[in-house]
């Protein structure tokens, strides 16, 4: 089977280029499941309940969060009463929401899909290796595909759940940076790695914001709004090739959709 994650979702562009795109590329790569992380897809900090609404209409099986997702308070009640959004495991208990689903595809596999926030650079959480474990043991014995949306900051710290989860998850991809690295591969132990997806948004921008207003305030400390750019979007994320008898990854690699491609598969789409 073949399941996409899609890199950070930035605001209005990101979410139109998923709605463009998604259904043709479903159709043309054969994607049995679909996750984008949307923890910026309203106004590029948090989600709303349409958002959320309007990224499983466009075809998006389940949604993943990060260190914004609480931003945005409506989205409460979504994190307690939807199974197709999750937000950290290492968060507390207490917290909204919940850090694990599983999920029915084609020929009733169940997968699951975990999402974790690391440490170094990050604000102050739990444990994510601690908290991976716990929700590997709370999952049955046919749950095999599994797939694990690490949001972290270092390199190193990617690198290392990568290595801690090798051979008892299908796949360990990063988000968060907006960047995507280079370094897709199978580790030792069948699990499909990669330290970012990247961003799926803008790229005429920093990050996804309005290239102006980022370098005002690096350049002079005055405060002001980084709004969401225009220019140049792309979705940007990665396809894992998974066995399901095992759940062991067979192939890996990113993928990158501009706005011409994106045309195309919409048109693709509608014939």
């Amino acid at each position: 089977m073949k399941i996409l994650l899609i890199g950070d979702v930035v605001g209005k562009p990101g979410r139109a280029i998923i709605a463009q795109a998604l259904r043709g590329l479903r159709a043309q790569e054969g994607l049995d499941f679909v996750v984008a992380n949307a923890e910026n897809a309203a106004g590029g900090s948090g989600i709303t309940p349409a958002i959320y609404h309007e990224l499983i209409a466009a075809g998006v099986h389940a949604v993943t969060l990060g260190d914004h997702c609480f931003r945005r308070r409506e989205i409460f009640p979504i994190l307690q009463s939807e199974r197709r959004i999750v937000r950290p495991a290492n968060y507390p208990a207490a917290a909204p929401g919940h850090g694990c689903t599983v999920l029915q595809v084609r020929d009733q596999i169940p997968v699951a899909v975990i999402t974790l926030l690391g440490r170094v650079f990050m604000s102050p959480v739990d444990c994510p290796f601690a908290a991976a474990d716990r929700m590997l043991t709370q999952l049955a014995d046919e749950v095999r595909v599994i797939l694990v949306d690490f949001h972290a900051e270092a390199t190193s710290d990617m690198q290392l759940m990568g290595r801690h989860l090798d051979g008892r998850v299908s796949a360990v991809l990063g988000t968060h940076t907006h960047v995507p690295t280079a370094d897709e591969c199978i580790l030792p132990g069948g699990t499909a790695f990669q330290c970012d997806v990247g961003m799926t948004g803008p790229h005429e921008s920093i990050l996804g914001r309005r290239i102006d207003r980022v370098l005002q305030v690096a350049r002079t400390f005055r405060p002001a709004q980084f709004e969401v750019a225009e220019g140049d979007v792309r979705l940007h994320g990665t396809v894992v090739d998974i066995d399901p008898a095992n759940g062991r990854a067979t192939g890996i690699r990113r993928i990158s959709i501009d706005q011409t491609m994106a045309d195309q598969l919409a048109a693709k789409s509608c014939s």
